[in-house]
């Protein structure tokens, strides 16, 4: 098996993996505890495919302004297919939610009242790991401890953690929507595997999109939700503010992530200045999620 792959900040791992363009090739990633970097993977059974990869991963690092190298490698076949075990472990979100591995699953044990999230962790992204999933995971946990008897929206789904995880722990109607159709599949995919019928849907927030399968999300009123979690990045935050405040209902939650520290007051300002109410952040590394109301 060749594997291209190089080491990164972990500041940039969400901002690369929304911009990596790699056609058929899926791009993964890795964190060893003991390490400040991330590494950025992409396995290849056709070696013929390392320029390919490497190149769309230097065009990915260009876009959010940082210079890579990628490396070209192998590793033996039976290496690859274990490669993620090592990384992924059963994760406990609170007593009422645990993230787990499939191959964990028989050996797991849950708290009385507490949920296993199954996920397949060779997935690209979305298992749970990123500041900003554990982030949102956190305060999913704590609104449906509170009150799931509300209605739940996933703005940009990606592996459809975020709307599992509502969707496990009671909230009553759980919907998702992404512009991207791998995004969308892979999470039918996840909500699959955790034995979980969740409308998870191509969305175009823009409305600018022709694809017959894309639905216009503007205006969205219709598709309005009681609690509404968007971990996107903090630029695309401030650009569909509108779009996004809209999918709110009055009294609602939002919940927003995917923001570098040094991005987030305008993040703040923006939502602010369409009447939402920050009620509590919380920073993860260098990323900051934040929990609005709207009035």
């Amino acid at each position: 098996m060749t594997v291209v792959s190089c080491s990164i900040d972990e500041r940039y791992v969400n901002p690369l993996f929304e911009v990596f363009d790699g056609g058929d090739l899926i791009l993964s990633s890795y964190r060893d505890v003991e390490d400040d970097l991330t590494t950025m993977q992409v396995f290849l059974a056709d070696p013929a495919d390392a320029p390919r990869a490497a190149e769309a991963l230097s065009a990915a690092g260009r876009i959010v302004g940082i210079d890579l190298s990628p490396t070209v490698g192998t590793i033996p076949d039976e290496d690859w297919k274990l490669a993620y075990r090592k990384h992924f472990k059963t994760d406990v979100v609170s007593p009422r939610l645990a993230i787990v591995p499939e191959w964990e699953l028989a050996a797991f044990r849950p708290a009385p009242g507490q949920k296993a999230l199954v996920l397949d962790p060779g997935m690209a992204f979305g298992t749970g790991q990123h500041a900003t999933t554990r982030a949102c995971l956190n305060f999913i946990d704590r609104l449906a401890a509170e009150n799931p008897a509300r209605d739940f929206l996933d703005v940009g789904c990606g592996s459809g953690i975020l709307a599992i995880a509502a969707a496990l722990e009671g909230f009553r109607s759980v919907a998702g929507f992404d512009i991207d159709p791998d995004a969308v599949q892979n999470s039918k995919e996840n909500a699959e595997r955790n034995r979980l019928s969740i409308p998870f849907f191509r969305g175009d927030l823009s409305g600018s999109s022709r694809l017959a399968d894309v639905v216009p999300l503007s205006p969205s009123e219709k598709f309005a939700a009681d609690v509404v979690a968007a971990n996107v990045l903090g630029p695309i935050l401030v650009r569909f503010a509108r779009e996004i405040a809209a999918l709110v209902r009055p009294g609602g939650r939002l919940i927003l992530s995917g923001i570098l520290e040094e991005v987030y007051p305008e993040v703040h300002d923006a939502y602010s200045a369409l009447g939402f109410k920050e009620l509590e952040s919380e920073l993860v590394g260098e990323w900051r999620t934040g929990l609005f109301c709207r009035p």
